[in-house]
């Protein structure tokens, strides 16, 4: 299941995006202001936000960069002007892509889907020496390779990929295990102690990073 936030201050706008998406197998979330776009975050996983620039209140520029603060999900930004300061501005601050309004169907299912598989595929991190690389299955830290359990690895991963992105341990446990999967939550806690305790053993500072989110679940923090 893919999750979409979209954000417009027009409810006009909102249903007709959603319109064009959920029959695609999207399931669409929808903001009316840059501040509830900030709450459902708190709220909600999302895979890819569909951003309007001309916002009242918080604009779309605002909202992208506080957005960016909290996390790496990939934005499209929709305007309504095809001008060229605006586009370098929003790809500036973090935006991954932009579509000018009004814009086709089909080539904003073509925006989105092309932004998702280049997140799917993206195969290596790195975050300070320690480095998550999905083609050879392997962790790394000073040369020396720190051994996961393909769940502890794929884990990881998904935290890494999207850096203070809460993630709940129900959604974990869906991404995971599978959203058929009778595992329970403490499974989730296990093996983030285990991972703790693994790649702590390579004196990296992994307490520094992997954070517990009390009542809710874990991140990976810059």
């Amino acid at each position: 299941m893919t999750r979409i936030l979209l954000v417009d201050d027009e409810q006009r706008m909102l249903n007709l995006i959603s319109l064009y998406l959920t029959p695609h197998g999207f399931t669409c979330d929808e903001a009316l202001s840059g501040y509830q776009a900030l709450k459902k975050l708190n709220e909600q996983t999302y895979d890819l936000i569909l951003l309007d620039i001309m916002m009242k209140e918080m604009d779309g520029f605002a909202t992208c960069t506080k957005i960016k603060e909290r996390t790496n999900i990939p934005i499209i930004m929709l305007t309504a002007k095809d001008q060229k300061q605006d586009i370098l501005h929003g790809l500036h601050i973090g935006a991954d892509d932009y579509i000018t309004k009004p814009f086709d169907e089909e080539i904003l299912l073509a925006r989105i889907e092309a932004l998702l598989r280049r997140e799917k595929n993206q195969t290596k991190v790195e975050v300070n020496g320690l480095i998550w690389n999905q083609d050879s299955h392997q962790l790394n830290y000073k040369n020396k390779e720190i051994r996961l359990t393909p769940k502890e690895f794929k884990l990881l991963g998904l935290l890494l990929k999207r850096p203070n992105q809460v993630y709940e341990r129900e959604d974990l446990l869906e991404l995971i295990w599978g959203f058929d999967s009778e595992t329970e939550g403490r499974t989730i806690d296990s093996h983030v102690r285990n991972l703790r305790e693994k790649i702590r053993k390579h004196d990296y500072p992994i307490d520094t990073h992997l954070k517990t989110i009390w009542g809710v679940g874990y991140k990976w923090e810059k």
